[in-house]
């Protein structure tokens, strides 16, 4: 098949790859002409992703697999067309479709008939059926069902592991006809591998939820899912420290038992996907308590955090604090959503000055994002665990001279690798 990938993000880069692997011809659209540069010169335009560098130099110089800035390139005459464009969306739930009309836009100003097309970034229900098919028509000219189809099938997918997880979970298909169902499972059987998996009900594959809208509403409920839990665990954690309860042994009694399956807690809920897409569902359903209300509960961690630094110190006006990560999760060098921005925003508001140490970041990448960097082995007053680096498991007093306090927000250590400081861990007194 020939297959056009649009958008060579973290998503869309190891997906084109992917596709490319199992002997289709493969053309990846973006709009930065670095990112096809490097695309085409078999580089990764950013690291972090297994295995993505190796299977780029493999699969580049054969011909199977390249990138343009270009629609007319990739679009006309392509059997698929697969679009991972990001959609952003405020804190009041209110979406941003301005990348995405953009690229359907152009997308259909290309369109041929027999294409499928099929959306993978995250959207509210119905966004497909009644924005994306009038638009690829009017654009195109052509008729949805008859002289193209179009389909919803979400990633569901990690960065840095993307193709273990693609492997790992069953790929979601919703379309607005019978036949381009049909088809994006013909499609997807073509160009993905799935593991054995004896405990789903269905068994691991392509599997069929019957509508696009049905398709939508899989991603968002999973991933709200997800927050709500986080936030359930932290309102639990919060309640814990004041009386004397570890949390964290109360999480893992209740797990002990199979219909218990509480999260951790801890001072943020970052990246692309857990903080974002329930305010999507928000968008659709916004008389939702319990998902606005785990949104607060999440939102409210990092303050939270400060607060305990601040207790520990009696107050943090004059203080130097060190907050540790600015990635919003460990190993991970991406802060979208990071918790890094609010707890440095809490502590400045109290009068601190605070300082960001990341060992995926560079000085200058930290100053580019706004923040302050940290020189190792300055003193400081405390110490703020916001992302969980493996790099930070050993640490110890001798690293801060001076600290006084320190604030494990995602549990990376333990008191007693702090002697005579203060240790204080979300979720415990």
């Amino acid at each position: 098949m020939k297959i056009a990938v649009i958008a060579l993000g973290k998503i869309g880069l190891p997906l084109a790859v992917q596709f490319a692997s199992k002997g289709h011809e493969v053309v990846g659209v973006d709009i930065s002409p670095r990112t096809v540069e490097l695309v085409n010169a078999a580089k990764e335009p950013f690291p972090g992703e297994a295995h993505l560098q190796d299977k780029l130099a493999r699969l580049v110089p054969t011909g199977r697999l390249r990138a343009t800035t270009d629609y007319a390139d990739a679009v006309p005459g392509a059997d698929a067309v697969v679009i991972v464009v990001p959609l952003f969306v405020d804190d009041e739930a209110r979406p941003d479709f301005g990348w995405m009309d953009s690229a359907t836009r152009s997308l259909g100003e290309h369109l041929t008939p027999g294409t499928l097309v099929s959306y993978e970034t995250t959207l509210p229900v119905g966004t497909t059926r009644t924005r994306w098919k009038p638009m690829l028509e009017e654009v195109s000219g052509l008729v949805e069902g008859t002289d193209f189809h179009v389909v919803f099938s979400p990633e569901r997918v990690l960065t840095g592991r993307v193709f273990e997880d693609l492997r790992k979970y069953p790929k979601l298909v919703g379309g607005l006809s019978e036949k381009g169902t049909s088809l994006a499972i013909d499609f997807y059987e073509s160009v993905l591998d799935f593991d054995v998996r004896d405990d789903l009900p269905r068994g691991n594959g392509v599997w069929d939820l019957g509508s696009a809208e049905a398709s939508e509403l899989s991603k968002l409920a999973e991933t709200t899912y997800r927050d709500v839990n986080i936030g359930l665990a932290n309102q639990f954690a919060r309640f814990a420290a004041t009386t004397g309860i570890d949390i964290y042994k109360v999480i893992e009694a209740s797990n002990s038992q199979p219909f218990s399956h509480i999260h951790q807690p801890g001072i943020a809920v970052g990246g692309h996907c857990i903080p974002v897409y329930p305010r999507l569902y928000l968008w659709n359903d916004p008389d939702a308590t319990v998902v606005r209300a785990a949104r607060e509960a999440n939102s409210g961690m990092p303050a939270y955090a400060v607060s305990l630094a601040e207790s520990a110190l009696g107050q943090l006006a004059g203080r130097s604090v060190v907050v540790l990560g600015a990635a919003y999760r460990g190993g991970v060098k991406e802060t979208a959503f990071s918790g890094v921005f609010p707890v440095v925003a809490a502590l400045e508001a109290k009068g601190a000055t605070a300082l960001v140490h990341d060992p995926l970041y560079t000085d200058e990448e930290l100053t580019s994002l706004g923040l302050a960097p940290y020189t190792p082995g300055s003193a400081v007053d405390a110490a703020v665990v916001q992302a969980d680096h493996a790099e930070y498991a050993d640490l110890g007093p001798a690293d801060f001279p001076g600290i006084r306090a320190f604030i494990d927000g995602r549990r990376v250590s333990s008191a007693a690798q702090w002697p005579g400081i203060i240790y204080l861990v979300i979720g415990a007194a």
